[in-house]
């Protein structure tokens, strides 16, 4: 059984006033009490990644094991200007249409996958304009908190594996002592060709390093929540 939530002020999801890392990871460990949820496997790319990381390191009996796509437990640099300014400009660009958005993002990106990632959360408001669904001023707002690495509280013994994208830098050498020192049975896969949206580059591939990881995890009925940032 798979549960996709997606996280505040991201998707469907409500807004919140204040967004972090363990803001986030509270609010998904609540939405797991309403939904009976008493434990779970969990799968987190990039800032979903961060907030699983979170929940197992403050509540470790809730994660029965952990799977982490491309990112790791540390601080990062700020990176996301251009996606920032992408979106503002389709915020106010009064858009009629979702090609013309399209056309807006690209002026200011270049990998279509991230442009067509955007895109699933444009949405036409009352006044027939495209608008985005998620919070975009919330979540320019909580940019430098969302850069933290997860507060560790403790050390999470459950298996771990984390998935890097061969291309990609969000996961790099110097950042396995920080990994193994959070995380004492991980483990990692490095999947050749891809970047940081490894799951849409290869989902085929991506998908069956999942399957493997939990089967062998838990053989028996799996309850796993996959955590992403737009639905």
């Amino acid at each position: 059984e798979v549960f996709s939530p997606d996280l505040p002020n991201h998707g469907r999801s409500g807004w919140l006033p204040k967004l972090d890392i363990p803001i986030m990871a509270n609010r998904l460990r609540h939405w797991m009490d309403a939904q009976g949820l008493s434990a779970a496997h969990l799968v987190g790319h990039s800032l979903g990644g961060k907030v699983a990381m979170q929940l197992a390191l403050r509540y470790p009996t809730r994660v029965r094991s952990l799977i982490v796509a491309d990112i790791a437990p540390v601080q990062y640099t700020a990176q996301h200007e251009p996606v920032f300014a992408a979106l503002q400009a389709v915020a106010t660009g009064r858009c009629a249409s979702r090609e013309e958005a399209a056309g807006l993002l690209a002026s200011y990106l270049q990998e279509e996958a991230v442009i067509q990632f955007l895109l699933s959360s444009l949405q036409r408001n009352s006044e027939g304009t495209m608008c985005w669904r998620f919070d975009l001023a919330g979540i320019r707002d909580a940019y430098p908190a969302l850069l933290a690495a997860p507060q560790a509280g403790q050390s999470y013994a459950a298996p771990v594996l984390f998935i890097k994208g061969g291309a990609s830098d969000y996961i790099q050498a110097q950042h396995w002592p920080a990994i193994q020192a959070l995380f004492l049975a991980a483990s990692i896969r490095v999947m050749p060709g891809c970047g940081h949206w490894l799951h849409v580059e290869k989902p085929r591939q991506f998908n069956g390093i999942v399957t493997r990881f939990l089967t062998l995890s838990e053989p028996s009925r799996l309850v796993s929540t996959g955590i992403g940032s737009e639905g």
